[in-house]
C-alpha cells in the first residue's frame, strides 16, 4: 500500500530497493538524470518541499495584494516596465500542473518555461541554480501535491515594445544565469553550519537579489563571497536603501551577533533593531518558518563576510543631544522641534527607542547610511513590524505625509543623522523629500516618474521592486 501510494502521488519514476546495512529501503527513481531518489514517504517529501518553498519566499512573490497563495499577480516594478508574477499551483491551464520534474527543474534552476521562453530574472533563477537535486524533487512534489490548484490566469507584462521581447533573455541567462552543477560547487564553508548558512544565503533564501547591488544589464554583481560586492547593499528599491549584510560596523552587520541576526529573522525585531519595507515580507512570509538550527546557520554564515567598504565610523554615543532635548533647548533648530513634538515619545530623548517595540535611532544603520531615502520614506508612508507567533504584536509607526511638510520631513530627517553621536553627514533637500512624496505611477513608459533605460534616483544600478503586503494586505 505505501509503495502504490508514494508511486501513485508523486506521478513521476519508478520504485527502487537500496539496501543499506542490511536494511531495504524505498527510494524513487527519477526519469531525468542527476535528480537522486528521496527516501521516505511522499508525505515527508511534499513535507519538505513545503519547507524549501517557505524557505525560498515563493509565496510573497507569487501572490497579490489581497490575493490567492501562489495564484501569482503580484506586480513587480523594473527599469523597463512592471511584470506580474505567475501562477504556480498545479491547475494545469494557468499554472504548472502540465510541468514534468524535470521542466520544474529548468525554470526554476535555469529560467526558462515550459514554452522555452526564458523568465525575467526577477525570477531569481541565478541563485536558485544553487538548490540542490533534492530540494527541487521535494519543491516539485510540494507544488504539485501540496497546493490547492488555482485558476487564475497571469497577467501580461507592462512593458512596452521592443523591450518586451523575450529572446534577449536567452542571451541575458548565457552570460549572467550559471549552470547548477557549477553554482552547487560555490558553497564552500568547511564549517558544516557556516556551509549550511551559505548555502540558505546564496541559494533557497536569494539574499543576493536585494542585497546585492546590479549592473547595467540587471544582472546581480556577485552571486557569492568571491566578490566584496555580494551583500553589500547599497539598492533602491522603490524608495528603501537596502542595507549590507557584510561586517561594516555601522552600516552593516559589524554589532550584530549570531543571536541577534537569527531572531531578527524569527521575529522582526531585536532589542536594536525593527524589520521594514520589503524585508517585513520577508519575515511574514519566510524566514519566520524556518527552524531555529537554519536561522542560527544563516547568522553563522553572514559574519563571516567583511566589510565590503571600509569607512570611517559614522556613530560615536553622545548625550548632547540627549542633555538638549531633556532641558526642551530647541529653539532655532526646526530639526529638534519636528523631533521632539513627534518622534520623543516613542523613539525617546535619548534616541534610544523601545526594545523590540521602537527601534533605537542612535547607531541606527538606516539612519547612518549615506542616502537618506530610507529614513525619510518611513517619516513619510509610516511602517509596520509584521506579528509573528515569537511577536505576536503588530506595532507600526504613522505616516507623516498629510501632518508634515517636505521641510519638515527635511529637518528632522537631518537632526537624526547627526543627533547621539550619529555622523551620516549629507543634507536632506526639500526636493528629495517631494519627490519621494509622490504617488508611484506604473505604466508603458514610466515607473516611479522616471523614464525606461534610466537609472533610478537615489541609487546606483537597476533593481526590482515586488509590491510589498505587510501593512497592505488585510490576510496579512
Amino acid at each position: 500500500m505505501a509503495n502504490n501510494k508514494v508511486t501513485k502521488i508523486l506521478g513521476y519514476g519508478a520504485l527502487a530497493v537500496v539496501v543499506v546495512g542490511g536494511g531495504a529501503f524505498l527510494v524513487l527513481s527519477h526519469s531525468k538524470p542527476g535528480l537522486p531518489g528521496e527516501v521516505g514517504s511522499a508525505a515527508a517529501l511534499v513535507s519538505q518541499g513545503e519547507y524549501v518553498a517557505r524557505v525560498a519566499d515563493c509565496g510573497s512573490c507569487h501572490t497579490a495584494i489581497n490575493g490567492k497563495v501562489y495564484a501569482g499577480g503580484l506586480q513587480i516594478k523594473s527599469p523597463i516596465g512592471a511584470i506580474y508574477s505567475s501562477n504556480i499551483t498545479p491547475d494545469k491551464e494557468h499554472g504548472i500542473g502540465n510541468y514534468s520534474l524535470a521542466d520544474f527543474d529548468r525554470a526554476v534552476r535555469q529560467g526558462v518555461r515550459k514554452d522555452g521562453a526564458s523568465l525575467y530574472p526577477a525570477m531569481p533563477y541565478p541563485s536558485f541554480a544553487r538548490l540542490s537535486d533534492q530540494d527541487i524533487t521535494a519543491l516539485y512534489a510540494y507544488f504539485m501535491h501540496g497546493v490547492d490548484a488555482d485558476a487564475s490566469a497571469d497577467k501580461p507584462e507592462d512593458i512596452p515594445w521592443p523591450l518586451s521581447m523575450r529572446w534577449p533573455l536567452a542571451m541575458w541567462r548565457g552570460l549572467f544565469g550559471p549552470e547548477p552543477a557549477n553554482a552547487a560547487k560555490s558553497v564552500v564553508a568547511a564549517d558544516p553550519i557556516v556551509a549550511r548558512g551559505e548555502y540558505l544565503v546564496t541559494g533557497p533564501g536569494h539574499c543576493g537579489a536585494c542585497h546585492t547591488p546590479r549592473g547595467p544589464a540587471l544582472q546581480e554583481r556577485a552571486l557569492d563571497n568571491r566578490s566584496p560586492a555580494f551583500l553589500a547593499g547599497g539598492t533602491v528599491i522603490d524608495g528603501w536603501i537596502v542595507p549590507s549584510l557584510r561586517g561594516e560596523e555601522d552600516v552593516g552587520l559589524g554589532r550584530w551577533s549570531v543571536d541577534d541576526i537569527a531572531t531578527f529573522l524569527k521575529t522582526g525585531r531585536t532589542n536594536h533593531a525593527a524589520v521594514f519595507g520589503g524585508m517585513a515580507d520577508v519575515v511574514a512570509w519566510s524566514t519566520q518558518y524556518a527552524s531555529d538550527a537554519d536561522l542560527h546557520a544563516v547568522g553563522a554564515y553572514l559574519k563571516t563576510l567583511q566589510p565590503g567598504t571600509p569607512g570611517s565610523a559614522r556613530f560615536v554615543a553622545d548625550n548632547a543631544t540627549a542633555k538638549l532635548l531633556d532641558a526642551g533647548q530647541t529653539q532655532g533648530n526646526h530639526g529638534a522641534e519636528v523631533y521632539q513634538q513627534q518622534c520623543a515619545i516613542c523613539h525617546q530623548n535619548d534616541g534610544g527607542g523601545v526594545a523590540r517595540m521602537f527601534p533605537p535611532l542612535a547607531g541606527n544603520p538606516i539612519v547612518l547610511s549615506a542616502n537618506s531615502a530610507s529614513l525619510v520614506n518611513i517619516i513619510l508612508n509610516g511602517a509596520a513590524l509584521p506579528p509573528t507567533p515569537w511577536a505576536p504584536s503588530t506595532v507600526a509607526m504613522p505616516a507623516y505625509r498629510d501632518t508634515l511638510s517636505d521641510k519638515d520631513i527635511a529637518a528632522v530627517t537631518d537632526f537624526i543623522r547627526g543627533a547621539w553621536g550619529n555622523k551620516a553627514g549629507g543634507t536632506t533637500s526639500e526636493a528629495v523629500v517631494g519627490t519621494l512624496r509622490k504617488d508611484v505611477t506604473v505604466g508603458n513608459n514610466t515607473v516611479n516618474n522616471w523614464t525606461p533605460m534610466a537609472p533610478q534616483p537615489y541609487g546606483d544600478g537597476w533593481t526590482f521592486a515586488p509590491q510589498t503586503h505587510t501593512g497592505a494586505d488585510a490576510a496579512q
